[in-house]
């Protein structure tokens, strides 16, 4: 494991974070649903670019789990992954606290880019559209990064589907949820939210990883591969610990 892959997955859930959840806390009123979904693509699409010959550019757990199940990295890489991801969503969520605090008259309490569903739902969708809708939708962006990429590093045009769907994601999940499909992006802003955000915050751990695991298993039948072609073990030294 290199410390610099670690690094890069802090760095760019970080970024993802105080970049695309920003876009929805701050700018909201001049970008609407489009420009929220198009900063949440285009935020990933250029971490892929920036990030994914180094760590893979997971900077979601989900992400990370659907690598473990395909067997391209090892459980010790996926637990330093999570790690990192968890650490950057809320240290991007403070920097994004920080810097909403200085617009005046700037709602943040029980907001903040948080996720939810009932009343904190656009629709309000039910608890269980809500867990359906992020599974659903997480299954989509495992899947395709886990169709893209051969191995474990995100390399020439692979980052622009990945940037697609992603948007793709949000342009449907907003109005439903507010769009989590990644533990580490609802972690942070439920923290700074607190109040419902955070009772609710449950959903948006659980439902992505199972969209994840759910891609994963799709992924064999479709993708299927010869045996020990996907061992981390065969993963060359250079790209050890990246996806």
């Amino acid at each position: 494991m290199q410390t610099r892959t670690v690094v890069s997955e802090f760095l760019g859930t970080l970024l993802l974070v105080f970049f695309a959840v920003g876009s929805a806390v701050l700018a909201v009123d001049f970008i609407g649903t489009v420009g929220i979904a198009l900063a949440f693509g285009f935020t990933l699409l250029a971490l892929a670019y920036a990030l994914g010959p180094i760590s893979g550019c997971h900077v979601n757990p989900a992400v990370t789990l659907g690598m473990l199940m395909a067997r391209r990295i090892d459980p010790r890489t996926a637990v330093t992954y999570w790690v990192a991801q968890f650490a950057g969503g809320i240290a991007g969520a403070a920097l994004l606290f920080l810097l909403a605090k200085q617009v005046p008259g700037l709602q943040t309490h029980g907001k903040f880019g948080s996720n939810g569903y009932g009343a904190r739902s656009e629709v309000h969708l039910s608890q269980g559209g809500a867990f359906l809708a992020e599974v659903v939708l997480t299954f989509l962006l495992v899947f395709v990064v886990l169709a893209v990429t051969h191995k474990v590093a995100v390399i020439g045009f692979d980052g622009l589907p990945i940037g697609l769907s992603l948007a793709v994601i949000h342009l449907v999940g907003i109005p439903l949820t507010g769009t989590s499909v990644n533990p580490a992006r609802s972690l942070g802003p439920a923290l700074f939210a607190g109040g419902p955000a955070l009772s609710q915050l449950w959903l948006f751990i659980v439902a992505p990883l199972v969209g994840g695991v759910i891609a994963a298993l799709a992924h064999r039948l479709t993708h299927p591969v010869s045996t020990g072609a996907a061992e981390a073990g065969d993963v060359p030294a250079d790209e050890a610990g990246t996806a």
